[in-house]
C-alpha cells in the first residue's frame, strides 16, 4: 500500500487548486517545466514512436512536448485519478486510460516517461513500478524521483546510488541525470 492513500491526495490537490501544477503536487508550472525539460532531454527525437506517460495527471507533458515541437507520433496517458483522466482527454486530444500501473495491465511503447508518479509510493511499490513500466518499454523508461534520504512523511525521497542498485536486477543500463534543480534527480533505463 502507499504511503498514503493516492486517489484521496490527488482528489483533494484537484479540489483546492484546480487543473495546475499545484493540483498535480508540484510547487510551480515553472518547477514542473524544469523536470520535463530534464525528460525530454533525455529521450531525444520522439516524433516517429509511441510515448506512454505513467501518471499523467491533467496532460501537462503532452502540451510542454507540444510547445517545444517535440510530440511523438501517438502519445497515451495514464493515471489513476479519474477527474485528471477526464481532464487529460480534453486538455491533449489524446488516449487516457485510468489505470493502476501497480495492478492492472498497462500498453507497450517504446518510450514510458513518469513526473512525478512516484513519489508517494514505498520503496517495494517504487520497484514494481519501475520494473512493469521497464518491461513495456522497447527503446527505454524515463522517470524523475526527489532527491534526499528516506523519511517518514507523505513523499518518498531517493539517493541516485539506491537507484542504481533498484535497477541492477532489470538488466537495464541506468543514467542519472542531476544538477537540473535542487531536490530533484531524473532516470534514464535503457535496454
Amino acid at each position: 500500500m502507499a504511503r498514503i492513500n493516492q486517489k484521496d491526495f490527488y482528489q483533494h490537490n484537484y479540489d483546492t487548486y484546480g487543473v495546475s501544477a499545484e493540483g498535480v503536487a508540484w510547487d510551480s508550472a515553472q518547477t514542473q517545466k524544469r523536470r520535463f525539460s530534464a525528460i525530454v532531454s533525455c529521450l531525444g527525437d520522439v516524433k516517429g514512436d509511441t510515448l506512454v506517460d505513467a501518471g499523467c495527471g491533467f496532460g501537462d507533458l503532452y502540451l510542454y512536448l507540444k510547445e517545444k515541437n517535440k510530440l511523438p507520433k501517438t502519445y497515451v496517458g495514464l493515471d489513476l485519478c479519474k477527474p485528471m483522466v477526464e481532464e487529460a482527454k480534453i486538455r491533449t486530444g489524446c488516449k487516457i486510460i485510468q489505470r493502476d500501473i501497480l495492478k492492472q495491465t498497462i500498453p507497450a511503447a517504446d518510450w514510458y516517461v513518469a513526473s512525478g508518479s512516484m513519489n508517494l509510493l514505498t520503496r517495494l511499490e517504487t520497484r514494481l513500478f519501475i520494473q512493469r513500466c521497464f518491461e513495456k518499454s522497447r527503446k527505454g523508461f524515463v522517470f524523475n524521483l526527489l532527491y534526499g534520504r528516506e523519511k517518514e512523511g507523505e513523499f518518498s525521497y531517493w539517493l541516485p546510488h539506491e537507484i542504481r542498485a533498484l535497477c541492477r536486477p532489470l538488466g537495464a543500463k541506468v543514467q542519472v541525470k542531476e544538477g537540473y534543480m535542487e531536490g530533484d534527480f531524473t532516470v534514464v533505463l535503457l535496454p
